[in-house]
């Protein structure tokens, strides 16, 4: 096969013959996949620089805090951060501000780190910035472990499976693809939008809804389509919690071949490795 064949991705006609092979990592998620936490970077630098309506309702009052007023508002703060990433809500500066920080915005900058070296140390947490412009974060998974052993069990690892499987796609056709080839695509795995999944529930709502709110996808309208036509890409999130070529590893490990077969994607993959 041609190398001008072999880059153009994972092929309608390859996922049926595989389809079963494919259905069986995620139900039951039985083979080792890539950890979607395993490409955390190094801990950012915080931004402290307050934007326009973030400290309307903050005191301009700086007073000298003592290490008890602050040792409260990390406590404080790392509780407000592990609630929010129950559900992987994205956190906003300007919610951290107003619910916890509130008058103690003199002391914002030791507050987040000091919450920030508290997830680190005793919850294999950490703080990482994915929207420099508005201030949004999330919790990335820093804790060392085997690969494909997941924090999360029951129906979340099967979802972090289905995720993987999606996100596998979307790299192996060019890094975008429409919403009604994606749907196609989990048809062939019997997953199918319209029905109730017994694990997964509502698969156009974790899709289009969950894993977009997360984000681990982002969705783009297609111009001038009728009915209106979506793309998906890899959102931020996911951007963070795993790599392309940890994703390719396991296409070629489910298509039972190397990962150079695909030469487009693997050099993808290793340039993305190699700026990281």
């Amino acid at each position: 096969m041609s190398q001008r064949k072999r880059s153009k991705g994972l092929g309608y006609s390859q996922v049926r013959s595989r389809s079963p092979l494919i259905v069986s990592s995620i139900v039951p998620f039985s083979v080792s996949v890539p950890s979607l936490s395993s490409n955390y970077p190094a801990s950012p630098v915080l931004s402290t620089q307050m934007t326009d309506g973030e400290d309307d309702f903050i005191p301009t009052q700086v007073e000298r805090r003592s290490q008890d007023q602050v040792n409260q508002k990390v406590s404080e703060l790392v509780q407000f951060l592990l609630v929010k990433d129950q559900k992987k809500i994205p956190i906003k500066r300007a919610d951290m501000l107003k619910n916890i920080i509130r008058e103690y915005r003199d002391a914002y900058t030791e507050i987040v780190r000091r919450a920030d070296r508290t997830l680190q140390e005793v919850f294999g947490l950490q703080l990482v910035e994915i929207d420099t412009k508005r201030h949004i974060y999330i919790l990335i998974n820093n804790l060392p472990r085997a690969e494909g052993e997941y924090l999360c069990r029951g129906k979340e690892k099967e979802k972090m499976g289905l995720l993987l499987v999606i996100l596998s796609f979307i790299f192996m056709k060019g890094n975008s693809v429409k919403d009604s080839a994606l749907w196609e695509f989990l048809h062939l795995l019997r997953v199918y939008p319209g029905k109730q999944h017994s694990v997964f529930g509502d698969v156009r709502k974790l899709v289009t809804e969950e894993f977009v709110r997360q984000k681990y996808l982002e969705t783009t309208p297609i111009p001038l389509t009728d009915p209106p036509e979506f793309k998906y890409q890899w959102g931020p999130r996911a951007e963070k919690e795993t790599s392309k070529k940890d994703v390719l590893n396991f296409v070629a490990k489910m298509q039972g071949k190397d990962p150079t077969f695909w030469a487009s994607q693997h050099s993808e993959a290793e340039a993305t490795t190699a700026t990281t």
